[in-house]
């Protein structure tokens, strides 16, 4: 836990956690009026090996998120549970590979229990799941499954190997047929990620990579196997929950046997950090943060 607090301390000192949230519905939809009227692809920064640009994969990310926020009742207007998350997946996202992207987190407003990611750093999780968290090295486990499927490009992958309509090559054309073909990528990517779900092989590599990830970052390895133990065992196993995912027991075939994370002690990170960055130590008031995290959604 140690490990963990100074990582959130170093996060809390160096980065403006107000840039870690998801952006509001009002701005994300100004992404779609961007990709109609930009015509200076001068300003995009180099292909990568997709085939997109950085900033189209962000583009499509952020269209993505809008279906995901829309489909699954909104933004929860949660002030300690923003916090909580944004903290906690601020961390994990300095351990993964890609540090180029903005990473953002997101609650939503939805009894079904699941996550979700959207390229270009875009993360989710219900209330329905978040609520059902027991400690943050669950919360953690959870979320470190979903940054390693935009880490490892998994959804961009797709786009690359030209299975989405023709692949992404079209959007270097002039900008009305360049809409059409990143309109067409969108609608198949938000199918992928919110109806078909990514192949068994993705998943489990995301449950083990993620696994990884949250041990690097010092939570305990065990949190998404303590997560779906407690969905096995109370048979919740229902289209609500992790509905794009392989069942909760193949899952927990192909994870590592970890002793699972002790029950939690009051308090939490959240309340932790609020000693390791109060004003008297020179560091960043937890309430004016959650503020500043919270001000989009008010």
């Amino acid at each position: 836990m140690r490990n963990v607090l100074l990582s959130l301390a170093l996060v809390l000192v160096g980065t403006n956690l107000a840039l870690a949230q998801i952006s509001s519905l009002s701005e994300l939809t100004k992404t779609i009026e961007k990709i109609k009227k930009t015509s200076d692809d001068s300003a995009r920064v180099a292909k990568g090996a997709a085939g997109l640009s950085l900033q189209e994969e962000i583009d499509i990310g952020d269209a993505v998120a809008i279906a995901i926020v829309v489909r699954y009742g909104g933004i929860w207007r949660d002030e300690p549970a923003t916090v909580r998350v944004n903290m906690i997946g601020r961390v994990l996202a300095q351990f993964a590979t890609r540090q180029d992207l903005n990473w953002r987190f997101g609650l939503l407003n939805s009894d079904a229990i699941n996550a979700f990611s959207a390229p270009g750093g875009r993360v989710f999780i219900t209330r329905g799941l978040y609520e059902l968290l027991l400690g943050d090295d669950e919360l953690a486990g959870v979320l470190a499954h979903e940054i390693i499927h935009i880490d490892q490009r998994h959804a961009i992958d797709i786009i690359a190997r030209g299975e989405f309509l023709g692949g992404a090559s079209s959007l270097a054309a002039d900008n009305s047929d360049r809409f059409a073909a990143y309109e067409s990528i969108v609608g198949e990517t938000e199918s992928l990620i919110l109806d078909k779900g990514f192949d068994a092989g993705v998943e489990y590599e995301a449950d083990e990579s993620g696994r990884d990830l949250s041990a690097v970052t010092g939570f305990e390895p065990g949190g998404l196997r303590a997560v779906l133990i407690q969905i096995d065992d109370s048979n919740e196993e229902s289209s609500e929950v992790f509905s794009t995912h392989p069942s909760t027991k193949k899952r927990l075939k192909r994870l590592p046997d970890d002793p699972l994370p002790p029950k939690p002690e009051e308090p939490q990170i959240t309340s932790q950090i609020a000693t390791v960055s109060s004003p008297s130590a020179g560091g960043s008031n937890t309430s004016e943060l959650a503020s500043s995290i919270n001000s989009p959604w008010r």
